[in-house]
């Protein structure tokens, strides 16, 4: 019973977040334009992976896409492939997590077969939330350089002063995403160890004698002449022993005594 309630909490819990990394990548709010300095202003901006916008004090809001691949940073494209390939194996790993539940009987699926799936899936979840954790870091270890690097232009007194970003609340919703796909997947892992049948886990090889089991004793040897008669024969319903002769021989009868 605690395998399969192990099983299913790390299912919940690895679909919980590998919808958080899907809705933490489409999300617009990467980075927002730091309002420390300057709290009253007439443009807020804020980007995300996809497009940048400009939200005014009407409340109107612009957005717009990034039409350029090659112009963006490697970092940035980095930051993107991360985000993507976490989502991909999150949602393969969910599919083969469905089919490895314990509660969900498909033909004659057999344990094994169910404890080498939970374990993959497991394994999926582990790698996107990885790489979910991995692509917020990098994007924060970004922001973190560039805060830095214009608050340092602004006290100088230079003119082009650019607009400081600070985290938005992509990158918070992206860290706890991948942190419960990570647990999900390290649940997964624990719940294939409950999945192996007992037999399969420890193998031994047994060997049977193809005869019977013969004891010998420890005896003086005694050498025969191979024309002594059996000490005891086997009797049975049925059974006579033949006349002896006058020679001590025994007598069988032939075919003719029966005519």
């Amino acid at each position: 019973m605690s395998t399969t309630i192990c099983q299913v909490m790390g299912f919940i819990v690895s679909s919980v977040g590998v919808v958080g990394c899907i809705v933490s990548t489409s999300m617009d709010m990467w980075s927002v334009q730091d309002l420390y300095d300057n709290p009253v202003t007439a443009v807020f901006q804020y980007q995300g992976l996809w497009r940048s916008c400009v939200q005014q004090s009407s409340g109107f809001t612009e957005c717009r896409p990034y039409f350029t691949i090659l112009g963006l940073p490697a970092m940035f494209q980095a930051v993107r492939a991360l985000m993507i390939v976490g989502i991909v194996l999150g949602i393969l790993g969910l599919l083969v997590c469905i089919f490895a539940l314990k509660c969900i009987r498909i033909g004659s699926m057999e344990d094994t077969a169910k404890a080498n799936m939970t374990l993959t899936s497991g394994i999926m979840f582990i790698i996107a939330g990885l790489c979910a954790i991995t692509g917020v870091s990098v994007f924060a270890n970004m922001l973190v350089t560039n805060f830095w690097m214009s608050t340092a232009n602004m006290y100088q007194g230079m003119q082009n002063v650019q607009n400081r970003y600070t985290f938005g609340s992509a990158l918070f919703v992206g860290w706890v995403a991948g942190g419960l796909a990570l647990v999900g997947g390290i649940m997964m892992c624990l719940a294939c160890r409950g999945l192996i049948p007992e037999e399969s886990r420890y193998k031994a090889v047994s060997y049977n004698a193809s005869g019977r089991n013969i004891s010998y004793r420890t005896g003086p040897y005694k050498v025969g002449s191979g024309y002594e008669p059996e000490a005891k024969s086997r009797k049975g319903a049925g059974y006579e022993e033949a006349p002896r002769s006058e020679d001590g021989r025994r007598s069988y009868p032939s075919k003719y005594d029966y005519v």
